[in-house]
């Protein structure tokens, strides 16, 4: 299997016309099994026929999440009896959404993680240690053992939580990677500290980073990234996927953005009118899959709000490479005149020694206000600190949310969810 496809390293018009020929072989598919695509064609008149380049695909309606889950049923183009797995995805409208893949779209799965790590620099025969669960109809950890066992390397599945046990296995197997939600692994350093494990004579060169940013928008590292490499001097490598896309978007080893596979995923930028941004401006990421059978998705808007990055990389790639996730257009807060998303309060947060664990909650309120509550279990037992955490906030983000210190066993239970697949640092009630 090629680990490095020659498409990524092709002229950019050679690109597009690549993309616009895989377009062509999508809009039949969908036109002869989707009945949703189906209906949406018919509904605004379209005819395929009509739709050749990339910015023919402005002729078509975008879909949404909510879409997905009133009509799931009718985006499966493949009957029950192909599929071999199912996972699901939250749902806008509570229940979560099901995705159903065939055996082709398990190999996809797997040759787009295989590329992805590849990307990031992982061989044929390193070691990675999962520290993700793979149950659960959890695509993403899926996905991850798929593609290592494609490419050639070793997987250990810890799954997650438990420093005493990932320790226990580092030293065990020697892994040269972790694949982890990055906010553990200074759960990690705490626990190796307090119990003298040398940690930084470890086998570990590098983590693949997932569900959480480590980077700022001009790819220096954040607050979180800084604290982790503060202490534990290893190299941190972005990554960006959902279960909608079954595609990834993984740095390469000079760490300015996530690749895009074009052969797998054709992107769009949008902004609120639907109409692609300017270069260098940020918009809701739009995505098409290629080479999906079972739920194949078009013009699929994500919510996440992103910024494109097309010049060349320096690792020979032309793809364009996706900037970290500014917010989610849902999670948009405003208040008292300023715009707000959980990123920026994160940041802010993860400045703080002391921190246990925290919350975010967003509600209305009485007269129908955005009102912003954070949540915090501390080590810290100054009077002073709930001030300074609040002017911290005054001083960067010109906000002051009400501050409510909660004891960690209470808090973590709601953050450290059992039944989620990463911290619940977000709630929005309103």
């Amino acid at each position: 299997m090629e680990l490095f496809p020659s498409i990524e390293k092709a002229d950019i018009q050679d690109i597009k016309i690549f993309q616009e020929e895989k377009l062509q072989e999508l809009l039949a598919y969908l036109e002869g099994n989707s009945p949703f695509y189906q209906r949406l064609f018919k509904e605004n008149n379209i005819q395929i026929s009509e739709i050749q380049t990339l910015e023919d695909l402005g002729k078509i309606p975008t879909t949404s999440k909510n879409d997905i889950q009133q009509n799931n049923d009718d985006f499966f183009c493949i009957p029950q009896n192909q599929i071999v797995d199912y996972s699901t995805t939250s749902g806008t409208l509570g229940d979560p959404v099901t995705f159903g893949l065939s055996d082709n779209d398990l190999e996809r799965l797997a040759y787009n993680e295989a590329i992805s790590f590849a990307c990031a620099g992982i061989q044929k025969g390193d070691v990675v240690q999962m520290i993700t669960t793979i149950d659960k109809r959890f695509m993403a950890g899926l996905a991850y053992f798929l593609g290592l066992r494609k490419m050639g390397a070793s997987v250990v599945r810890m799954g997650p939580g438990i420093p005493e046990l990932q320790w226990d296995s580092i030293f065990r197997y020697k892994p040269k990677y972790l694949i982890t939600v990055p906010s553990f692994l200074l759960k990690m350093i705490d626990y190796a500290e307090k119990h003298g494990i040398d940690y930084k004579n470890s086998s570990i060169f590098g983590a693949v980073c997932i569900g959480e940013s480590i980077k700022n928008q001009d790819f220096t590292d954040n607050i979180l990234s800084q604290k982790i490499k503060e202490k534990w001097n290893i190299q941190l490598y972005s990554t960006y996927a959902s279960t909608e896309m079954s595609t990834a978007f993984t740095e390469c080893e000079h760490e300015v953005g996530g690749h895009q596979h074009p052969e797998l995923i054709i992107t769009e930028i949008l902004d609120d009118e639907g109409n692609p941004v300017k270069d260098g401006e940020s918009g809701e990421l739009t995505i098409t899959t290629l080479g999906v059978e079972a739920l194949p998705l078009l013009r699929f808007k994500t919510g996440d709000l992103v910024k494109a990055h097309s010049e060349p990389c320096k690792c020979g790639r032309n793809t364009m490479r996706l900037g970290p996730v500014v917010g989610r257009k849902q999670q948009m807060i405003k208040y008292k005149g300023t715009t707000l998303y959980p990123p920026a309060m994160n940041d802010i947060l993860n400045d703080f020694e002391g921190i246990l664990c925290y919350q975010i909650v967003i509600q209305s309120n009485e007269i129908g206000l955005d009102e912003i509550i954070i949540k915090l279990s501390t080590e810290r037992e100054e009077e002073s600190f709930e001030g300074e955490v609040r002017d911290h906030f005054r001083a960067k983000l010109r906000v002051s949310p009400k501050i409510e210190i909660v004891d960690f066993d209470v808090l973590s239970k709601t953050v450290f969810n059992p039944n989620s697949r990463k911290p619940i640092t977000f709630i929005d009630l309103r």
